[in-house]
């Protein structure tokens, strides 16, 4: 699951993608409004944390612009203005939640699992698909309500993705998206075949089927 990670102070902005990482997310930093803009055309994010003071626009603007085009990925305003006036103003034009700065990271990753919770219309932390669950707070998944077994931070985010997105063929190359920032160029997608290798030993072959030249899918039937 990707975040777009709209912030202007670099070492702020580094911080925060690291605490995302360590919570199983990947993260797209955008140190402009530009950059925003032209990440959010071409990528696929699960989320948005925006701050609303960038060099080159007002963050309020940009969403406005993404909420007119009708783009609804969830999006989470984090920044210093502290007035109730903002706050209204910033959720009236689209915002799904506003927090301040300074924050607790803690909270952070609380409300945004909230949101991804409300996007995928669901109320726990708790996936589950067939006999598969996966415990999103502590990385780990049970088979048939079996014990509990602990994942490697690129296994349950591929496991994650894979959950919330079953039935569906999934290219290496998207997958590959989903598992690595823009950053890590080294990244090549026979890593996703490494991982869902890895995944089938622990899961059961049947339970992801691949489509020769297409993809992966995890059935549900």
């Amino acid at each position: 699951m990707k975040i777009l990670l709209i912030e202007d102070d670099e070492l702020l902005a580094e911080s925060l993608a690291e605490l995302l990482d360590d919570a199983g997310y990947r993260t797209d930093i955008a140190l402009t409004m530009r950059t925003a803009m032209a990440l959010s055309a071409t990528e696929v994010y699960a989320l948005v944390i925006l701050d609303l003071g960038l060099p080159d626009g007002a963050g309020l603007n940009l969403l406005a612009n993404w909420r007119q085009a009708q783009w609804s990925v969830p999006i989470l305003i984090l920044t210093a203005r502290d007035s109730w006036v903002d706050k209204v103003e910033g959720l009236r034009i689209g915002a799904d939640d506003y927090m301040t700065k300074p924050y607790h990271e803690e909270e952070l990753l609380a409300r945004l699992q909230a949101l991804l919770r409300r996007q995928a219309n669901t109320f726990s932390s708790l996936l589950e698909v067939n006999d598969i669950r996966l415990d999103e707070a502590r990385q780990q998944f049970s088979l048939m309500h079996q014990e509990w077994q602990t994942l490697t931070s690129t296994e349950f985010r591929l496991l994650r993705y894979l959950m919330r997105n079953p039935d569906r063929i999934h290219s290496k190359r998207h997958l590959l998206d989903q598992l690595y920032a823009l950053e890590q160029d080294a990244a090549e997608p026979n890593l996703v075949e490494v991982y869902i290798g890895r995944l089938r030993s622990r899961l059961g072959r049947e339970r992801i089927v691949t489509r020769r030249g297409q993809g992966y899918i995890l059935v549900t039937a």
